[in-house]
């Protein structure tokens, strides 16, 4: 029986006094105002592309329960069976990526996407997680001194995973991958003359991917020269914060979500600014903050490499999506199709986010900084 008690042995009694309470506070915030935010987004849009109003709404609140199951889940493990599922959930995403690139439907000119009947899965989506925790392991082996050439696996399992999103192509989810990576490998002790290498191949890549992606350049020339291309989202969103002000219109009543083909997804955040305002806007910025921040707090005192690698990156690609996604809607960067974690609507991306979460709740449970695997 579990009492919640420090003396409680039991699994979840341990998991009690163990798991970082704060930020799983956080996150199940942010499943809420979630919730309550594609409530507020998709039923216009839904009634714009011929669909029930409720339709997103429904198949939401379907994830939302699954989503909180998943963290609370995975969360119970040890760093060892995170890094066990991880490898497992790494293989079978590169498995149906490649699926996707052979039988996926074209979508916008991409395959990125499988069909089960009336649900879509995007493999890539939780390939991020996996693909962060496996090279953390990698790296972790090479510094044990092991046997394992684990920096070299790692670069050739990301030269496949890059591949891959290219094929696609997905080049805003290969930045994402690429800087994740990056940041795991700096903190793994990148030797200087490698750091400049790869800061000059990501130049290139950049510069690559501006001159063979024809969607990329229009994006990017849209961005650097606002007038001469069509901004229409981008427009539209600014004017969303403008009319919000501070304190916004009042929930239901905005009017940017029915103009806004990606309402409910990429630009929820023009909506909250819209019917919500700055100041909400800012608290959700916080409760971003929050996590990552928490998150590399809880890392100072960790002693198993392994685990601050992994966690750290996590922690990096959360906090760039929710940049990303924040930036887009802001006219800070190019507008790239990436949600706003537990916001936006997506089963793939909530799924995914939820299997993030549950990974950074395991690995940065107090247990884990006595190097226990």
């Amino acid at each position: 029986m579990t009492t919640f008690s420090r003396l409680d042995r039991s699994v979840v009694g341990r998991w009690w006094w163990t798991v970082d309470r704060w930020t799983l506070l956080a996150v199940i915030l942010l499943l809420c105002i979630g919730g309550v935010m594609v409530l507020a987004a998709s039923p216009a849009v839904a009634n714009r592309i011929g669909l029930d109003n409720f339709h997103f709404v429904r198949r939401q609140l379907l994830y939302l329960p699954m989503a909180l199951m998943i963290i609370l889940g995975i969360s119970l493990m040890s760093p060892l069976w995170v890094r066990r599922m991880a490898v497992i959930l790494f293989g079978g995403c590169i498995f149906l990526t490649l699926l996707t690139l052979l039988i996926g439907p074209e979508v916008k000119g991409a395959q990125r996407w499988l069909q089960f009947g009336s649900f879509t899965l995007q493999p890539t989506e939780f390939l991020k997680p996996a693909f962060a925790v496996v090279a953390a392991w990698m790296f972790a082996e090479q510094r044990k001194g092991a046997e394992i050439p684990g920096n070299l696996i790692s670069i050739g399992l990301y030269v496949v995973v890059v591949s891959l999103l290219l094929m696609q192509p997905d080049v805003g989810m290969t930045l994402v991958v690429s800087a994740v990576w990056f940041a795991q490998f700096f903190l793994a002790g990148l030797p200087i003359m490698w750091v400049v290498g790869f800061l000059v191949l990501g130049i290139v890549g950049a510069a690559g991917a501006y001159v063979f992606f024809p969607h990329v350049t229009k994006r990017v020339d849209r961005f650097l020269n606002p007038e001469g291309g069509d901004n229409y989202q981008i427009e539209r969103a600014m004017e969303a914060f403008q009319t919000g002000g501070f304190f916004g219109v009042g929930p239901g009543d905005g009017s940017v979500k029915t103009v806004l083909p990606d309402a409910h997804t990429d630009f929820i955040f023009a909506v909250v600014g819209e019917e919500f305002g700055v100041i909400f806007c800012l608290i959700l910025l916080g409760l971003f903050t929050f996590v990552v921040l928490r998150g590399f707090s809880r890392l100072l005192v960790e002693k198993n490499f392994f685990v601050v690698l992994a966690a750290a990156g996590l922690l990096t690609q959360f906090g760039l999506q929710s940049i990303i996604n924040i930036g887009v809607n802001l006219r800070l960067m190019p507008t790239k199709g990436m949600t706003l974690p537990f916001i936006s609507y997506g089963g793939s991306s909530m799924l995914a986010l939820a299997i993030l979460m549950g990974m950074l709740l395991a690995l940065s449970r107090r247990r884990a900084g006595t190097g226990e695997l």
